[in-house]
């Protein structure tokens, strides 16, 4: 005789068993509420299958996920199998369903074998962003304590096929952030450069398909948000041009924030977009857009994205004025000299740095030192009419002798007005407390205006260079801390933090000034994600 199957889910196996779960709900009638409160408390996974079973629990899992939702969790554990499953397990503690996935990993974890780990639990058709960072920020996983961990950065070029360092690195961790978002549609879209013409990245396409992508899910809406990351690829990637060009592209509205450069691996829930791993395509920067649905519920509310910084250089000396300019194009590096603002005499790099130390005294040789770019150039997208854009873009001091100042990028004309800029913690503290402050008041605004408004989640991008000496650790995580201890947030440190967007945290000044800046040095940028009910 044939063995009996097994019983299917969520059905008895015999009548006694029937007879015996009558009796149970005879005694404990199972309500829509009770069966709300616990649909609310199981797992992700576990959720995902309650939601199966009829369309009235479906229509409850509907209602326990109506708003919106952020996990986000950190493990320094030196096993990526260990740390991935970590962190996916704490995300997954609780129901949600992910919209988009961000990651976050330490140079020692190989990017595709991440990558593999968390597509296997979290599914492959959910648009992913996994980047190299050079430091986390976040709630471990398993103690709950938020932590913020700066690593090593490494000299030379120790990297294998896939982005990754392994023998001699000890970079090891991850923070995992997964949202749910009822009311938009996230996806991923990439800009791309042909490998048979590798100095002309496709800007225009990128733009163009950030575009079209709006307009069919949001019927010609621009986007609500992107989060942006650049690839570091030594002399081949600038992400000035590429933010300055969706800075020209996107309205005022659109919030930017992201990392100027790293390594990443992406997928995109659109197939044709696809491109890692190509022979025909290198990927120069990948964007993460939240576009509005046009076909979401009544009940969804209204997202948005809001924007703060804590600035960390402060202005020393006066403006110059760029007398001459050079490319070096072997070490993309700029060669200039200057004129004071309103002179005629033209300076060399020695006398311009005595005469900035000097402003600088005691200061000087314990800052780092840049100069911030005042830049007007025509921007324009296929045959759109050209538009003027006003941005100050840094570059980092590198020297100066007898006949040049020697500053890091390219970009700088002729003409172009500069001033300089010092690394500055006290500036960079008293912009946190700032900052506190005015998420405090975002708060507070938002209970006023409804009762259910929510805060439900945040991002952060800090400059790497902050954190030990420049700060004390877990110091850029307090705005959150203080304001938001029970919400979701997770964070990295960054290469070049992107920032840009109106708000109610940005400083008045910044609001007014004509001037966009959206790559920013010694800063940290603050991502806050609320939800107010239609």
């Amino acid at each position: 005789m044939e063995p009996e199957p097994p019983p299917p889910p969520f059905s008895s196996s015999s009548s006694k068993n029937d007879t015996k779960l009558a009796k149970t709900t005879d005694l404990f009638p199972l309500t829509d509420d009770l069966l709300h409160k616990i649909l609310s408390r199981l797992p992700a996974v576990s959720f995902a299958s309650a939601a199966c079973v009829s369309k009235s629990w479906n229509h409850l899992c509907n209602q326990v996920l109506s708003r919106p939702k952020l996990a986000s969790a950190l493990s320094l554990d030196p096993s990526p199998e260990i740390a991935v499953s970590e962190v996916v397990d704490k995300v997954l503690a609780e129901p949600i369903r992910p919209h988009f996935v961000l990651a976050s990993i330490g140079s020692g974890f190989r990017l595709y074998d991440v990558s593999r780990l968390i597509s296997r639990k979290l599914g492959s058709k959910t648009p992913l962003i996994i980047s190299t960072s050079l430091g986390v920020i976040g709630r471990d996983a398993v103690t709950d304590e938020v932590t913020e961990v700066k690593w090593i950065s490494l000299a030379g070029d120790l990297s294998d096929d896939d982005g990754s360092v392994t023998a001699e690195d000890d970079n090891f961790g991850i923070v995992l952030t997964v949202g749910f978002v009822p009311g938009l549609v996230v996806d991923v879209v990439p800009l791309l450069r042909p490998t048979k013409e590798p100095r002309n990245a496709m800007l225009e396409k990128f733009v163009t398909d950030i575009r079209g992508f709006c307009s069919s899910v949001s019927g010609g809406q621009s986007p609500v948000g992107i989060i942006v990351f650049g690839m570091e690829q030594e002399g081949l990637v600038d992400m000035k041009p590429i933010v300055n060009i969706l800075d020209y592209a996107m309205p005022k509205e659109t919030v930017i924030v992201g990392d100027e450069r790293g390594r990443f691996l992406y997928k995109s829930g659109n197939e044709s977009r696809n491109f890692c791993g190509s022979a025909k395509y290198f990927t120069d920067a990948v964007a993460l857009v939240f576009a509005k649905d046009r076909n979401r519920a009544y009940g969804n509310g209204n997202i948005q994205f809001h924007v703060a910084l804590s600035n960390g250089v402060t202005p020393v000396g006066p403006r110059y004025k760029a007398a001459s300019v050079k490319r070096n194009c072997s070490d993309h590096s700029t060669w200039l000299t200057a004129k004071l603002e309103g002179q005629q005499a033209v300076l060399d790099g020695q006398r311009i740095l005595n005469d900035i130390n000097d402003e600088l005294g005691d200061h000087a040789g314990s800052s780092d030192l840049y100069i911030g770019v005042t830049t007007r150039r025509n921007c324009s997208i296929r045959s759109e009419k050209p538009r003027l854009l006003t941005s100050l873009a840094f570059h980092g001091v590198v020297e100066g002798d007898e006949e040049y100042l020697y500053v890091s990028g390219e970009g700088i004309r002729t003409g172009d007005y500069f001033q300089f800029y010092r690394s500055d913690p006290e500036a960079a503290l008293s912009s946190i407390i700032s900052v506190t402050q005015k998420i405090q008041n975002l708060k507070l605004d938002q209970n006023q205006k409804n009762s259910c408004s929510q805060i439900f989640g945040g991002l952060i991008f800090s400059c790497y260079g902050r954190s030990e000496p420049f700060f004390a650790s877990n110091v850029d995580s307090v705005p959150f801390l203080e304001n938001l201890a029970e919400v979701p947030f997770g964070g990295i440190f960054c290469g070049g933090e992107i920032g840009r967007g109106p708000s109610s945290l940005v400083d008045e000044d910044r609001q007014e000034s004509p001037v966009s800046c959206c790559l920013h040095v010694y800063s940290t940028v603050y991502l806050v994600m609320t939800c107010t009910p239609p």
